[in-house]
């Protein structure tokens, strides 16, 4: 008996007009944005790059998936908002991504991904962050005056078995308490961290090896290290002092900083009193905590306001006035949290669900990848548009999540994106700067 299946279904019509429907309209895919992210890959070398410093042990006979085409499955995928590895199973047979991979075939299965994840190891991690940084250095036409370094732990929660998790009492769970350093929007590192540590673990280390590439690259440069009080320790800003590395860091509150800086808030206080407004203050002092090697100076804020007292401290080794460096530096660095949020909450770098602990480094650093690629972008083909400033979401949203009609034969792919787009005139200009020499 034959089979009957049916090919057209219908809606209630509309305006007297029949409105039929089937699922024969060929190749299409919602990804076609994915050409773009093609074209900043090729202009930054990043993901060959990347390939070139990971060791590929299977043997090159039974290959199928090139590590090359693995790794940027993986990390477009993420750019595009996939965030598990099951995912693939269905994009896998989507022909915009075949096409964005230069391959004419079915891509890479979600367990043949999940094997390249399980084989990573330390070597990696630091191969990885190698090619981070020189891409960092790479992306500059000349020598910059100056660098600001910021440094910044987070909380990474987990829900499982995970190795090197642990219980944070301040965040309250289960999590890994991740370290990042970023360079204005540019990411430098991604560093997983056990959470039973402190929050400046390695910082020291890792602020000594970027000091010393970067001042390879560029030996003038002058490099400043910023970061919150979880980032004062004495030893740090002593190797500061000694290697001409400038810092401007928070500090923790405590009694003796606050009877120093006892009049600065009174006249804080006073001037609320009399003209009802919140009122700062800003005052050099000289500090030195008893495990200190000697005192330095520290910008006391004196706030006073509705909700009362909420005096602030800076240490520093820089020279200006007390208002504008707390201002316009220190607090400069409230945008540093914008762009870890881009890493969590957009780029899913807290999807560290493996057992393994270097398979969730070998994740936490694919989405640090997929950021280079989203801030190549906006910084290369989105600058002076009205999306020189969007977040990573935006850029996905608007740029890369583009319905797309594929046609493909032996001579020549065609790629038909909607009349109805409104953002063609962008795509065009970002295609075009990435295409340019």
């Amino acid at each position: 008996m034959p089979k009957c299946t049916q090919k057209e279904f219908g809606f209630p019509s509309f305006d007297r007009r029949e409105i039929a429907a089937n699922f024969g309209g060929g190749d299409v895919s919602s990804d076609g944005g994915v050409m773009l992210l093609r074209e900043a890959d090729r202009r930054l070398g990043l993901v060959a790059a990347l390939d070139a410093v990971l060791p590929d042990p299977r043997d090159p006979d039974l290959i199928v998936h090139r590590q090359v085409d693995l790794l940027r499955q993986r990390i477009y995928g993420l750019a595009l908002g996939y965030e598990d590895l099951n995912d693939h199973e269905t994009l896998r047979a989507d022909v915009v991504w075949q096409t964005a991979l230069e391959r004419g075939e079915v891509l890479a299965s979600d367990s043949t991904l999940c094997r390249l994840e399980k084989r990573a190891n330390r070597a990696a991690a630091v191969a990885f962050h190698r090619v981070l940084i020189e891409k960092f250095i790479g992306s500059f036409a000349q020598a910059p005056e100056e660098l600001i370094l910021d440094f910044d732990a987070t909380d990474d929660r987990v829900h499982g078995q995970q190795e090197g998790r642990h219980f944070h009492g301040y965040y309250g769970d289960w999590c890994f308490l991740p370290l990042y350093v970023f360079c204005g929007e540019q990411l430098l590192v991604s560093y997983l961290r056990p959470s039973n540590i402190d929050a400046a673990h390695h910082s020291w280390a890792i602020l000594k090896l970027l000091t010393q590439r970067l001042r390879a690259a560029w030996p003038q440069v002058r490099i400043i290290f910023r970061g919150d009080s979880g980032f004062c320790r004495w030893r740090m800003l002593r190797w500061c002092d000694q290697h001409q590395v400038d810092y401007i860091v928070g500090l923790a509150k405590n009694t003796r900083l606050k009877a120093l800086g006892a009049d600065l808030m009174e006249q804080a206080q006073a001037g609320f009193a009399f003209s009802g407004e919140k009122q700062r203050r800003f005052a050099w002092l000289e500090y030195a905590a008893g495990t200190w090697d000697r005192a330095r100076r520290v910008i006391a804020k004196a706030e006073y306001g509705e909700q009362g007292e909420n005096p602030r401290f800076v240490v520093t080794s820089l020279q200006g006035e007390a208002q504008v460096l707390y201002d316009e530096l220190y607090c400069g660095r409230g945008e540093m949290e914008n762009r870890i949020k881009e890493q969590q909450l957009g780029l899913f770098s807290d999807r560290t669900s493996c057992h393994g602990w270097w398979a969730n480094q070998f994740r936490v650093l694919l989405s640090a990848c997929a950021y280079v690629l989203l801030e190549t972008i906006r910084r290369v083909g989105l600058a002076a548009t009205e999306m020189a400033r969007a977040q990573v979401g935006t850029i996905r949203l608007k740029l890369l999540k583009i319905g797309t009609v594929i046609v493909r034969n032996t001579r020549r792919i065609r790629l038909f994106f909607s009349s109805a787009y409104p953002y063609a005139a962008l795509f065009r200009q970002v295609c075009a700067t990435f295409a340019g020499p």
